[in-house]
This record gives structure tokens, C-alpha cells and sequence, in this order.
């Protein structure tokens, strides 16, 4: 096994059916033709079971035979052109691509300001001896910024001609290349005429598309670091002897006892062996309400303990726990995302063969009709720059810039530039309950409770961090018992002894001596408040919707989208917020994979669903879906994993968004319309030889000019994502959703 096989295989991870997987950081991947070449290389290697490559996070996830040993993968994608490095975290370097694309930008920018003085004395008059002067000052200045500047696109040509296949930057740097070098064979021979200026203009333009694409690429991120980080570093592990020792997740094997206390997560899947606890379980279901644990109770990996310490048995390893098969969720489903072709990876694998073709043929009628090698050669470049691809590069990230603000400007922060296209293409919309269509904080339902009763309970409820008491000490400050102690009983409430007994808040079972009478205890959402065991008081809660859930949830139907609620949350409550909200698609207490299963069922019969949701439990599903969007209020791990992520508290963003992304589709397409149709009207006049290098950059110019000016008409439809938007929608917005 060679040295690169070792160190595959020990860097792998082994999954069912014989099956291992390594992940590599590709930094070189930017396009879909990248994607589409590493996947086929890849797979055609013996022994690869799957490979797929994730374009926002540049990374390639393979699965291989381990009966046939590790694969040269990393040798394979180096010799495609490839830096592969394997992957065995969360990647936290800063982009340093981002950081050579702006100190391109800077120089090339820099050096066309410099040039075009220059180029304005040439065309003003000057003649002999200074017009070779400010030519050669010119070649001076446009050499070192091609080399540094140029070479964003020239490693790239270079790269896809060596293995003998094209890509866009091959005739850009083709484009440009001769640019430079007639204009430098004219300088040395006396021309009145030389074309620095176009050549380096060329490469700014060309830069300014590239960057900003690259921007709202990186905003896609992956989730998966940051849900990641929600496994506890280690544990207290109780040894044979007795003896404590604190123990790396990693190392933690099944039968072992771990002392966990209040306020630390569960390191791997367990079971209480004693103890009482609350613990927070909205990883798993989404619920805002803490579940009570005791001897028995079985703790999923993640999960945060938080009133009370516990004696817990470890049931599995780190890597076979629920946090990590949640984070195998995120990266299947990522890497799933990332087979979505933009549009702009799609019209940029019909431009290089057009235009190569275009500029060889212009290049051979003219030697033919007139034998000038010159003019031939003048020509083909004028070809090569008036159909170069800048208004094509601008189209799409203008758009998606322009977007990002209008978006920001309600409130919506947009990640992923090829979310934006793939909002507008939407027919479905999943919206979790917990923290999404609701605030996610439980609020008194004052009705039928004394105020009396109240100030004891919230002057109780200010002595702990559970939810419902946070929610009743809101109410403190009205004359209330004075207490000796208070003591918080994990997993059951709060006990208080004054001069006429003790007082206690918490679950019915605990507070009550007895069966109590004059309360309903079957509703889970409730708190009692008792005297020496007798039943004083009954709070009940609930979880208010969110500000404007009512009217996106009517514009959304009036746009044709079908409307679905999936929850963790009981199947009463979720079913009673669809009602008074109009959803008739309800499935409730369902785990994250159930979700993602569900997702992944309705991209099977054809459907791309649109997945509001929040929970550290709705991560995997934000993932899954075509698209996703989450309030700002949702766990990191959510706004991780969201497309998009809404700042205000109000609901209207959802179909503010959606009207957004059908406008920019509609100018998307438009700005490649007027680029085919600029193409179309420039590319026969070049050829016929009416079109300088020059003129050609300048018209090149134009057209992204009009490109940009095009995105800057961006508006949503008239009133979407106000209050009271009605349910009739726009043609366009209907149209899209079908």
C-alpha cells in the first residue's frame, strides 16, 4: 500500500456494506464544469462506491470498497489540477482566494486608471517619439499586472488545456494574452495604435464578476462545524476503583459511567442511572419545554442537561451517537444541495467552443482574403475581447448583490447567491412550529389566576432558569410571601418554606399530595402552585405565533404553493396553530431524520419545498430542502444551515423573499437575453473587420454597463411581504410556483 493509501485509509471512516468515506478540502473547485469533471474522474476509479463534491464548502466527499483497498484519489484530483488536501475537521483557515481575488481586482484596477491616462494622450494627438514613450510606459505598467492579475485565469486555462479539455478563462486568456502581445509587437515596430488599456480593462471587468460571485458563493457555508461544536470536548468518567478521570468524548466507551452535571451536554448517547434533571432537548424534537429525566431515561448525544446533576450509563461511541449521525445528515444533504447547477454554469459551457470557434474561423478568412497576418491576427482578437464573456460574468452576481441588499433592507440576510434561484423555483413550503411560527417562548395565560397566587409563584419562578418559571417571574413585584428557603428539585420544581408550611411550583405529581382536586393534570403545558401539598393555583401556558404568521402563510397560498407544518412539537398544539392558521398538512413529533426523510421523499415525486424552520432538530431538514430560511432567533447551528436568515420578528419575510427571488429571475434571464442579443450584433461586425481591440473593450464595457444598470431595477412585486397582502398573486409569482 503506497504512503497516500495509508494515510487515506487512517483518515477514513467506516460505514455499513464494507464502505468507507474520506472527506478533501478541494480549494481549487469555483464552477459547475469543476464539479462535473471531479465527479466523473472520481468515479471511474476502481473501486469508488460514490463521490460527490460540495461547491460552497469546496469539499469532496468519496466512499470506497475497503475490500479493495484506498483509491489514488488525491493523485487523481492532482493531476487534474487540483491542490486535494484531506480533511479531518471543521476548517476554520480564512479564504484566502477571497483574499487574492480583491489584490487582483486592486492591481488590475489600479494599472487600467494608470493606462487609459496615458491611452487619452495618444488619442489627443501625440505622435513620434511621445506617443512611443507613453506606449512604452503603458507595456510597462500592463506587464506586471497582467502577470499578477492574470493569473487568476491563466492558472485555470492552463489547468483544463493540459488535460486537453476548455473552459471560459481559456479564451479569456487567450483574449488577453494576444492583446498584450500585438499591442507590444505594434509599440516595438512604431504603430500608431496599441491595446494595453483593452487588455487590462478586460481583466478588470472580468475580475469585478468573478469576485462578486465568489463572495456569494462563500456565504454559503456549511453547517455541519458548527453543529459540530455542540459535542462536549470530554466527560467525568467514574472509574472501576472509584476514582474520577476527565475523559476525551473521543476515547468514552460503551458501559462507561459518567457523572454529568447541570449545565453540561450529553457527550454520547446514554442512560440515567440516577438522578433527577430537566434537560433541553430541542436538538432532538425542537420543543422549547425541558423534559424531565430520571433513573431510566434514555439521553441522546447534544442534548444539554440543565437543572440537576446526573449518574449516566454511556450506550454507544462518539461517532455511533445521535449527534453524529445528525451531522451525517448535514453532510449528505449539503453535499446533496450542491448537484444544483446555476444558471450561470450553465450558459459558461456553451460560451468557450462558440467563441474559440468564432475567433479561429475570423482569423482564416482573413489570412485567406487579404494574407495580412496582422490584420488576421487584429481581427481575431477583436473577436476574442467584443464577445469576452464580462456582461455574461456580471449577469448573475449583479443581480444576486442587488438582491442581498434589497433583502437586507427588510431584514433578510442572504447567504448563497444560487439560493436566490432556487427560491423562485419553490411549489412547496414546510414550516417548523417551535420558535418558527411561534416566538418560541412559553407566555401566562392569565385567565382564572388571583393576583395573590400569581406574586407567590413568580417570586418563586425567580430562583431558576426553567422556561416557565422565566415566564412567571416576569410578573414579580407584587407583595409575595416572605420565604425562609427555596430549593430547586431537578426535574420538579420549586419547594419555598414560610411560617405557614411550604409552598411549591412545579409538575402536578410532585406538587400535590394526592390526586389534587379543582385542575385539569392532564395538560402537559401547565404548572401548579400548592400549599402543603393541597392545590392552590393552575398556570398554563403558550406559545404565541409569530407577528404576521397569519398573513405570509395567506400570501404563500395565493402564490400556489402548497403549505405543510412538520414539528417535534405534541401532535394537539402543533395541530392547533395549523388550524387558526389555515394549514392543512400537519405532521407532528417528527425527529430530525424523519424530516429530512420526508424532504427527500418529495424531491422524489418532483416537488422543491422551501424549509422555514429554527431548531438545532430542523438542521439537517434547513439542508435537505431546495431552499431554507430561518428567524434570526434560531439556534447557530439553524442559522448555520439556512439559506437565508430573517433579522425581524415578523413572518412577512418569507413571501418578501419569495417575491424577491421571482424578480431576480425574470432580470437574470433578461440580463443574458441582452448579452446574446449584444453578442449577436457585435460578433458579425468584428469579424468584418470594423471593431479595433479598443473599440471592442469598450463595447464590452457597454454592454456590462447595461447589464448592471438592468440589475438595479430590481423590485419585488407590488406589496409582497406587507401586511394584508391578499391572496391574489402576480401572474409571474403564480407561474413560478406551479
Amino acid at each position: 500500500m503506497s504512503h497516500g493509501g495509508d494515510e487515506l485509509l487512517l483518515a477514513s471512516r467506516a460505514l455499513p456494506d464494507g464502505l468507507r468515506q474520506n472527506e478533501l478540502a478541494v480549494p481549487g473547485i469555483h464552477c459547475g464544469g469543476c464539479i462535473r469533471r471531479i465527479e466523473q474522474a472520481l468515479t471511474a476509479l476502481p473501486g469508488i462506491a460514490q463521490a460527490r463534491v460540495n461547491l460552497s464548502t469546496r469539499r469532496v466527499t468519496v466512499r470506497w470498497r475497503a475490500a479493495d483497498g484506498p483509491p489514488p484519489v488525491r493523485e487523481t484530483l492532482e493531476g487534474m489540477g487540483y491542490e486535494a488536501h484531506l480533511q479531518h475537521g471543521a476548517d476554520d483557515r480564512p479564504d484566502a482566494t477571497l483574499s487574492t481575488l480583491i489584490r487582483a481586482l486592486a492591481v488590475a484596477g489600479f494599472a487600467a486608471m494608470n493606462i487609459m491616462g496615458l491611452s487619452v494622450s495618444v488619442w489627443s494627438g501625440a505622435t513620434g517619439e511621445t506617443r512611443d514613450l507613453f506606449h512604452w510606459i503603458s507595456a510597462a505598467i500592463a506587464l506586471p499586472a497582467l502577470a499578477y492579475s492574470g493569473r487568476i485565469f491563466f492558472a485555470s486555462a492552463w489547468r483544463a488545456l493540459r488535460r486537453g479539455q476548455t473552459n471560459m478563462d481559456v479564451p479569456i486568456s487567450i483574449g488577453v494574452l494576444l492583446a498584450f502581445g500585438m499591442s507590444l509587437y505594434d509599440t516595438l515596430h512604431h504603430q500608431p495604435h496599441a491595446y494595453f488599456d483593452a487588455s487590462i480593462s478586460l481583466l478588470f471587468f472580468l475580475l469585478i464578476g468573478r469576485t462578486l460571485d465568489h463572495v456569494m458563493r462563500e456565504r454559503a457555508r456549511t453547517a455541519v462545524k458548527g453543529l459540530s461544536r455542540l459535542a462536549a470536548y470530554g466527560a467525568m468518567v467514574v472509574e472501576e476503583d472509584g476514582s474520577q478521570r476527565y475523559t476525551p468524548t473521543e476515547d468514552i466507551a460503551p458501559g462507561m459511567t459518567i457523572l454529568l452535571a447541570a449545565g453540561e451536554r450529553v457527550p454520547v448517547d446514554a442512560t440515567v442511572l440516577s438522578g433527577r434533571s430537566d434537560l433541553d432537548c430541542a436538538l432532538l424534537t425542537g420543543e422549547s419545554a425541558p423534559q424531565a429525566v430520571a433513573a431510566g431515561s434514555v439521553l441522546r448525544a447534544g442534548t444539554l442537561n440543565l437543572t440537576g446533576p446526573l449518574t449516566i450509563r454511556a450506550d454507544a461511541i462518539a461517532d455511533d451517537s445521535f449527534l453524529a449521525e445528525m451531522v451525517r445528515l448535514m453532510e449528505a444533504a449539503e453535499s446533496g444541495r450542491s448537484g444544483y447547477r446555476r444558471l450561470a454554469d450553465r450558459a459558461a459551457r456553451l460560451y468557450a467552443p462558440v467563441v474559440h470557434s468564432a475567433a479561429l474561423l475570423s482569423f482564416i478568412g482573413w489570412m485567406l482574403a487579404t494574407g495580412d497576418a496582422h490584420r488576421a491576427v487584429t481581427v481575431a482578437v477583436a473577436v476574442l475581447i467584443i464577445t469576452c464573456p464580462c456582461a455574461l460574468g456580471l449577469a448573475v452576481p449583479m443581480v444576486h448583490v442587488i438582491a442581498a441588499r434589497r433583502l437586507y433592507e427588510r431584514g433578510i440576510m442572504m447567504k448563497d447567491g444560487s439560493a436566490l434561484e432556487r427560491l423562485g423555483e419553490v411549489d412547496t413550503v414546510l414550516f417548523d412550529k417551535t420558535g418558527t411560527l411561534t416566538l418560541g417562548k412559553p407566555t401566562l395565560r392569565r385567565d382564572g389566576v388571583s393576583a395573590d397566587h400569581l406574586a407567590i409563584a413568580a417570586a418563586l419562578g425567580a430562583h431558576s432558569r426553567h422556561p416557565y418559571s422565566r415566564a412567571l417571574a416576569a410578573f414579580a413585584g407584587s407583595p409575595s410571601p416572605d420565604f425562609h428557603s427555596v430549593v430547586e428539585k431537578p426535574g420538579l420544581g420549586l419547594e419555598a418554606t414560610v411560617d405557614g408550611g411550604a409552598w411549591r411550583l412545579g409538575r402536578a405529581g410532585w406538587a400535590i399530595d394526592g390526586e389534587g382536586e379543582g385542575h385539569d393534570a392532564g395538560d402537559a403545558a401547565e404548572t401548579l402552585l400548592t400549599l402543603n401539598g393541597r392545590f392552590v393555583a393552575a398556570f398554563r401556558f403558550d406559545d404565541d405565533s409569530r407577528p404576521g404568521a397569519a398573513d405570509a402563510v395567506a400570501a404563500l397560498r395565493g402564490a400556489g404553493l402548497s403549505l405543510a407544518v412538520l414539528s417535534g412539537d405534541r401532535a394537539v398544539p402543533v395541530a392547533r396553530l395549523a388550524d387558526a392558521l389555515g394549514i392543512a398538512t400537519v405532521h407532528a413529533e417528527m425527529l430530525p431524520g424523519e424530516k429530512t426523510a420526508h424532504i427527500r421523499a418529495l424531491a422524489g415525486r418532483g416537488h422543491k419545498a422551501l424549509m422555514v424552520g429554527d431548531g438545532l432538530n430542523d438542521a439537517p431538514a434547513l439542508a435537505a430542502a431546495h431552499v431554507s430560511m430561518t428567524p434570526a432567533t434560531a439556534a447557530d447551528v439553524g442559522r448555520q444551515a439556512a439559506d437565508f436568515v430573517f433579522l425581524r420578528p415578523d413572518m412577512d419575510a418569507v413571501p418578501f423573499a419569495f417575491a424577491i427571488s421571482v424578480a431576480a429571475r425574470r432580470l437574470v434571464r433578461e440580463n443574458f437575453a441582452l448579452a446574446v442579443i449584444y453578442n449577436l450584433i457585435a460578433l458579425p461586425v468584428a469579424i468584418a473587420g470594423f471593431v479595433t481591440p479598443l473599440i471592442a473593450a469598450l463595447a464590452m464595457s457597454g454592454s456590462s454597463i447595461i447589464v448592471v444598470a438592468n440589475a438595479l431595477r430590481l423590485r419585488p412585486a407590488r406589496g409582497a411581504g406587507r401586511r394584508r397582502v391578499g391572496t391574489a398573486a402576480p401572474p409571474r409569482i403564480a407561474a413560478a410556483a406551479q
